[in-house]
């Protein structure tokens, strides 16, 4: 049986929570309640809100991975929607440094290079700032809150898709990553965490009775989430990762290789069976090119390890393939440059960080709000 549980947008609606002053929103589609009534209609009735704040992929998640978003009125509700992504966000501060309150309400992934944790962050420093209240209202981790794994971030290799030492999975919600950070980054910001009602650590997302809305264009499934945290890192190669097909982050491949030869280095895997494919992508990497590929066919989420395979699996096509490549963003997806050593060993690299990761997880424990 599926368990029972109220995102934070519900609880409010719920106890009948006050905000103070003049509001603004950062949200987009995964912002709802549980009938998929949009979070924006319910402040819209409960509090003055005068403005909504967009993250990457946009107010209605329907823009791709990077793409700028120009200020505009929303149809639906007439409010400015400014944006809080991309290369020219001035406008977007300046409104939101005339807010009272600000509200985060977006579904997260669990994963360290997704972005909209950092927009929730950067916001909170400049409400930090401006003696701005930051309200989080909190959503399940997808991929539950008891695994952390990968490797913790070096802080050198900051960046918009990493910008604290933390692991790769992180094993918090939005609001318990905000509570810490708010602590350990000396962020400082008045800070509120709305508390889920029912919600469980040990709860994958589709464990509960919610109902998954994808939170961007390429995060179609909870198993897409899982994969992700392995697969990602081939967004630093010159492999795809699947963009531009029906299963991204499940499916990784190139037209160069050779899945055999990967497939019978690799070996069998915890909680995950490895099946040679094909793709095409319609865009992104390899658009329109035939692609030899390795699908990922999760099988026990407990077990699966999606940062080890991924890892072995980078590994044994570096190791099988002299077309293979990095690039320059490997050292931020990964938040290391460890894999360019000499004597670099796959193994040994993931314990190393295993021990590092489980520390983290520990210290973590103090910032759990279930």
């Amino acid at each position: 049986m599926k368990q029972k549980v109220l995102c934070a947008a519900d609880v409010i609606k719920r106890d009948g929570y006050k905000f103070h002053g003049k509001c603004g929103l950062i949200t987009n589609h995964t912002g709802v309640l549980r009938n998929l009534t949009s979070t924006v209609d319910l402040l819209k009735e409960i509090c003055s809100l005068t403005a909504l704040f967009a993250p990457e992929h946009g107010v209605r998640g329907d823009k791709q991975a990077g793409m700028d978003i120009s200020s505009y009125t929303d149809e639906k509700t007439s409010l400015p929607v400014y944006s809080l992504f991309g290369n020219d966000t001035d406008e977007a501060l300046k409104a939101l440094c005339a807010l009272d309150t600000v509200i985060f309400d977006i579904q997260d992934v669990g994963a360290r290079f997704y972005t909209y944790q950092y927009t929730m962050t950067d916001a909170m420093k400049l409400c930090s700032q401006h003696g701005i209240k930051f309200v989080v209202l909190d959503r399940p981790n997808p991929l539950g809150g008891l695994k952390a794994e990968g490797t913790v971030l070096e802080r050198k290799f900051s960046s918009f898709v990493g910008r604290f030492p933390t692991p790769t999975r992180c094993a918090l919600t939005i609001g318990e990553f905000a509570t810490m950070m708010n602590d350990t980054e000396n962020i400082g910001c008045s800070l509120e965490v709305v508390k889920m009602d029912g919600w469980k650590r040990y709860l994958y997302y589709d464990d509960t009775d919610l109902v998954f809305i994808q939170p961007s264009p390429n995060i179609p499934t909870v198993d897409t989430a899982f994969a992700y945290i392995g697969t990602c890192i081939f967004e630093g190669t010159n492999l795809s990762e699947g963009r531009g097909t029906t299963k991204p982050f499940e499916m990784i491949g190139a037209p160069w290789l050779n899945c055999e030869k990967v497939l019978k280095k690799l070996g069998e895997q915890k909680g995950v069976i490895l099946r040679e494919c094909s793709f095409t992508p319609t865009f992104s990497d390899y658009k329109d090119c035939f692609c030899h590929g390795i699908q990922l066919h999760i099988t026990d989420r407990d077990s699966f390890m999606p940062f080890e395979v991924g890892m072995r699996l980078l590994d044994a096509i570096r190791k099988t393939h002299s077309e293979f490549e990095f690039e320059e963003s490997i050292v931020n997806l990964l938040g290391t440059n460890e894999i360019f050593k000499s004597d670099f060993c796959a193994e040994a690299f993931i314990i190393n960080h295993a021990s590092k990761t489980a520390e983290w997880q520990e210290l973590s424990d103090n910032w759990h709000l279930y």
